[in-house]
């Protein structure tokens, strides 16, 4: 098992490195006859790719995706779509000077130990960079579940610990940061320019809300939906917690407080955040992922070499300050490949 690929009828295995030749993606199981053109999955990776806004790596990639396979004549074919996004602002000398030292915060040590060689230039495969490639693919199950009326929002909730305090969905677009609280998205901004002239970096929550979501996706015991989700955001580097609607809340709440109470015009409260046992409910489906900092930051930090040696690391380069605004695609990206594959294995069971 190689851990690369994700889904089980609608299947995404995503391939390359950081300052390989290019980083790609291959989705298989999606139906035919969806209208799909490159300008579709480029409007997605626009979205993400760097040198865009003051917390982002000015490392300047144009991430123009090139459709290999998978379509004709504009549409898909029900054969696998393999895409490519080629490298071409690499600049591999800039880790030269970590060849052998562990990057703190990075998979440098755990690669090295799973697999005893590593690809340090811009962490190879467990780089960021390989996000473009989730991005891509979710462009394309966003596609599948349009059809069924299913709409994803995501936006910046928090942000060096500086909360939105009021949810505006119209401002998220007015703003570098994508909070929909324009106060906030200020303070915000500050925050990261701080952190930016001190040599450090922030993370942040991003809140994502599933409108339009039919009842009954999700299978009862280990594919349960919310089960689906959360490893799929999990599975994204940045990412270290999953809360689903009332997410950790829910243990300081009692019975009476927490359950949802049923009405026949639908649940009075939200606190199951649209998933009851595993499988949705027909209300919003409300997830908050929690993002840590970027690793790679310009203050001095204490680590070794390959061989156990002590050594101080101070990491220059075109590094982000944070991964918010440009992870929000990417959690977009995985929520819509679990949706898409949970739609089509509910369809089999459906006809």
């Amino acid at each position: 098992m190689s851990g690369n690929t994700t889904g089980t009828i609608f299947k995404v295995t995503t391939w390359g490195e950081s300052h390989g030749k290019a980083i790609g993606v291959v989705v298989d199981g999606c139906p035919p006859n969806i209208p799909l053109n490159e300008s579709d999955i480029q409007e997605e990776l626009n979205r993400r790719r760097p040198g865009r806004g003051q917390s982002s790596s000015p490392r300047k990639e144009e991430d123009m995706v090139e459709i290999l396979s998978g379509t004709f004549e504009g549409k898909t074919t029900g054969t696998p779509i393999s895409l490519m996004i080629r490298n071409r602002d690499v600049k591999s000398a800039d880790y030269d000077h970590i060849r052998d030292i562990f990057r703190p915060g990075h998979g440098d040590i755990t690669y090295y130990r799973k697999y005893a060689i590593r690809d340090y230039r811009g962490g190879g495969r467990a780089s960021g960079r390989e996000t473009a490639a989730r991005v891509a693919a979710g462009a394309i199950a966003k596609k599948v579940i349009v059809r069924k009326g299913i709409e994803i929002v995501a936006y910046t909730r928090e942000l060096g610990g500086i909360a939105a305090e009021q949810i505006i969905l119209a401002d998220i677009d007015r703003n570098s940061i994508l909070c929909p609280d324009m106060n906030a998205a200020g303070k915000m901004e500050n925050k990261l320019e701080e952190a930016k002239k001190m040599g450090d970096s922030i993370g942040g929550i991003v809140e994502i809300l599933v409108r339009g979501c039919p009842p009954g996706l999700g299978e009862p015991v280990f594919d349960k939906i919310d089960a689906d989700l959360a490893k799929a955001l999990m599975s994204i580097g940045t990412v270290k917690g999953v809360e689903i609607g009332a997410g950790i809340q829910a243990a300081r709440m009692s019975g009476s407080e927490c359950n949802d109470y049923i009405t026949p015009e639908g649940f009075a409260t939200n606190n199951a955040g649209g998933i009851l046992a595993g499988i949705t409910n027909g209300d919003e489906i409300a997830i908050r992922v929690a993002c840590k900092p970027i690793s790679s930051i310009e203050k001095e930090q204490q680590t070794i070499d390959i061989h156990g040696k002590p050594a101080t690391l101070s990491i220059k380069g075109r590094h982000d300050v944070c991964v918010i605004p440009r992870i929000i695609p990417v959690c977009e990206a995985m929520v819509s490949i679990v949706l898409a594959d949970h739609l089509l294995r509910q369809g089999a069971i459906s006809r």
